[in-house]
């Protein structure tokens, strides 16, 4: 069996990113993937504005005294004239600092008496000023080639200006299912059947990557209609994303199907749950489309889609980092009976700031994964005693941030 960093390394040197480009609104580019370097024109702040509401100052007038006329005022967005000489400047936040003040009083450390305002808490040179291109300076690189869009991100490209960003088209994913037994939510279960409850987790795990997703539904258990739903997959994706039928039974129709309409490599990986996985390529006409099947089982589905599909179309996508990201955390559970394989427990954080595990680890409970935060990893051969450090991949690391 392969290992776990073998199969990804493998999988993930097939993956070659999309070359087609488009340009975008900033307002619609969230999850997105930047296809050049963004430079900023500007600095940002523009100018030297003030944090607060209140007065500014030339820090060398205190020396005459405390009490001052209010020479102007300057509310947002508003020119300012110099400041006189043994005068403040009423400023409201964001306000242009004027010529001459190097320090700003915040109002509720004064107190207006008649006709002037008495500073009682003298500030230092440069209080509350936001100095020009503290935050950005014209030619800095404020998002870089291969990063994914994130509302923030959107943010800063607006803050210098940039109303359309040069980004790479999504990747087409084409998926379906296979299985007679499968049934709709909506529609009778007959004896045997079982709800297609792996469609509702890929088919929306794909679109919360921002990918465009075909979804070809349940295909029957047939020879001919698995090699037809591939080919017309294949006609328009990049990518098909298969769940269930990569056996070897009389109706396991997907892997000799791929075979016969392209080229197929089934691995075997030491992890559990999701030991079965395939890949290969679908060939068409001056064309060819990638191809991974998933084991059928709900929770084997689920984590390898996380392990192996999800840095896959990252790379499709042109996206700089698809590293698994862990966090240590403390175990507050024991696991004494370890596998030969690499083991991915469903499990939560508690209160206490450990992680506790889903009593039922069993690849069919689905439930678990709802339950849980994320998954923690436990190596081959390791049993762990309840306070040690192992790592911890949280579902927000894979999905939260899409």
């Amino acid at each position: 069996m392969l290992s776990l960093e073998d199969a990804l390394s493998q999988l993930l040197a097939l993956a070659e990113p999309v070359a087609d480009e488009e340009e975008v609104d900033t307002i619609e580019a969230d999850g997105r993937v930047l296809a050049c370097d963004q430079i900023s024109s500007m600095n940002v702040p523009p100018m030297d504005n003030t944090q607060m509401d209140g007065y500014a100052l030339n820090s060398e007038d205190l020396k005459a005294g405390y009490g001052f006329e209010v020479s102007q005022r300057i509310p947002a967005g508003h020119m300012a004239d110099s400041l006189k000489k043994g005068t403040i400047a009423r400023v409201f936040t964001g306000a242009f600092i004027p010529e001459g003040a190097d320090a700003v009083v915040m109002q509720e450390q004064t107190r207006v008496d008649g006709e002037k305002v008495l500073i009682l808490n003298p500030p230092k040179v440069g209080d509350w000023i936001r100095r020009a291109g503290e935050d950005i300076r014209a030619g800095d690189c404020i998002l870089a080639k291969g990063e994914r869009l994130r509302p923030q991100s959107l943010g800063l490209a607006a803050s210098v200006g940039l109303a359309r960003l040069q980004v790479y088209r999504r990747v087409r994913v084409g998926c379906f299912f296979t299985g007679d037994e499968l049934t709709m939510p909506g529609e009778p279960l007959k004896p045997g059947s079982i709800y297609n409850s792996n469609r509702f987790v890929l088919v929306n795990m794909l679109r919360r990557l921002g990918c465009e997703v075909e979804d070809l539904g349940i295909i029957a258990d047939k020879f001919e209609e698995t090699r037809a739903a591939l080919r017309r997959a294949a006609d328009r994706c990049d990518l098909i994303v298969t769940s269930g039928g990569m056996s070897v039974g009389e109706e396991d129709h997907v892997k000799p199907a791929v075979e016969a309409e392209g080229v197929l490599r089934a691995w075997q990986i030491a992890i559990k749950p999701g030991k079965p996985l395939a890949w290969g390529k679908i060939q068409r006409p001056g064309h060819e489309a990638h191809f991974i099947g998933l084991p059928g089982n709900p929770v084997s589905s689920f984590v390898t889609f996380l392990l192996f599909v999800q840095p896959f179309i990252m790379k499709l996508q042109g996206q700089r980092d698809w590293v698994m990201k862990a966090i240590p955390m403390r175990a507050d559970f024991d696991w004494l009976k370890p596998d030969k394989r690499c083991e991915f427990l469903r499990v939560r954080v508690n209160a206490q700031g450990g992680i506790e595990r889903f009593p039922n680890q069993s690849s069919g409970v689905l439930s678990s994964t709802v339950w849980g935060d994320g998954l923690a990893e436990i190596q081959p051969h390791t049993v762990v005693r309840q306070g040690e450090m192992i790592p911890f991949y949280s579902f927000n690391h894979w999905y939260g941030e899409l």
